[in-house]
């Protein structure tokens, strides 16, 4: 008989039928016992009750102008919608790459919104930091985006996760976590658009620069092609986090391998980004378009080349539950 990583040698080696109380097993027998259990269970969902509730107060003070101003302007409200349809849709070719189970729409709900929520967070540190590098200039602000920005905003969309989807029964398989971190990343995208768009509508109204439609409509669009990046990115941290929940031996070094790649991949978009009149110089074809193209053309090579190394990825997963025959797990009486 092999040993379980899990056992104590007493459990290993014990019969089955022996009482191990409080030698090498436990379980809720006694008051004590019944009380320590229901401080556990308080103090875990009072932590949680606690993270959403300052996400929440955050969140809040950043919403109120936009609230205020898409009651005077309900239009705002089309534009908020829009530029979050290219992201929806990623978010959809990806949840129908499940091939285990599609996931209810209760769970992917409240990690939409806990993304949406978690995004204050960000914001906060990103500005708290950000002070601290942008006067050693574009050294400096490449080191923001590889050491806070990517790190933190990866950071909070899988939190989103695990706060919630990850401890649910449904999240039983790898590949989920790839779907509900592409859900997360779709609520963070939301958010961050809406202040976007809300910031460009209110400083042309201040400017009083003609009309609000034209500028407003071009800030959305080129939200719309920035919103896909936070999925694909969470996807991949989701899915790193997937593997940890099944691995729990090497699980914080999965989670930590995930983030890294999220974080790399954010950062160096940023940075490229930051810099995108050099990086398309360097490429003759888009050295010449207006700055809106060349912006557009660059989203979509850099995010089309890692969608397709998720969406290859999450296919592998696929093939490979079907030629072992895993829908048979799914299929035992309980």
């Amino acid at each position: 008989m092999g040993r379980k990583d899990a056992e104590d040698p007493i459990q290993w080696a014990a019969d089955e039928d022996r009482d191990l109380q409080e030698i090498s097993t436990w379980e809720p027998r006694t008051a004590l016992d019944a009380v320590a259990t229901v401080l556990h269970r308080l103090l875990l969902s009072g932590g949680r009750a606690a993270i959403i509730g300052l996400a929440l107060a955050i969140v809040a003070g950043q919403f109120a102008i936009t609230v205020a101003v898409t009651l005077e302007d309900p239009i705002l409200a089309v534009y908020f919608a829009l530029s979050i349809v290219p992201a929806l849709g990623l978010v959809v070719l990806i949840w129908r790459s499940d091939v285990v189970a599609f996931e209810p729409i209760e769970t992917l709900s409240v990690t939409f919104l806990l993304g949406f929520l978690f995004a204050g967070f960000a914001a906060v540190f990103n500005s708290s930091f950000r002070g601290l590098f942008v006067g050693f200039g574009a050294l400096g602000m490449v080191l923001y985006f590889l050491l806070v920005v990517g790190p933190i905003e990866e950071t909070v969309k899988l939190l989103a996760v695990r706060l919630h989807a990850y401890r649910s029964g449904n999240f039983d398989a790898v590949i989920d976590g790839a779907i509900y971190g592409a859900v997360a990343g779709l609520g963070f995208a939301a958010i961050e658009n809406v202040l976007y768009i809300t910031q460009g509508y209110m400083q042309v109204a201040t400017t009083g620069a003609g009309g609000l439609f034209a500028p407003t409509a071009q800030t959305a669009a080129v939200r719309s092609f920035a919103g896909p990046g936070h999925v694909i990115y969470s996807a991949f941290a989701g899915y790193y986090l997937g593997l940890a929940k099944f691995n729990p031996a090497h699980r914080g070094p999965l989670v930590i391998k995930g983030l890294l790649v999220a974080t790399g991949i954010h950062a160096t978009y940023n940075i490229l980004v930051s810099n995108l009149e050099g990086v398309l110089n360097l490429v003759p074809i888009l050295g010449g378009l207006p700055p809106t193209l060349g912006f557009v053309a660059f989203v979509i090579a850099y995010d089309g080349l890692f969608f397709a190394i998720l969406y290859a990825k999450l296919s592998r997963y696929r093939r490979t539950f079907e030629s072992v025959g895993a829908g048979a797990f799914y299929d035992r009486s309980p």
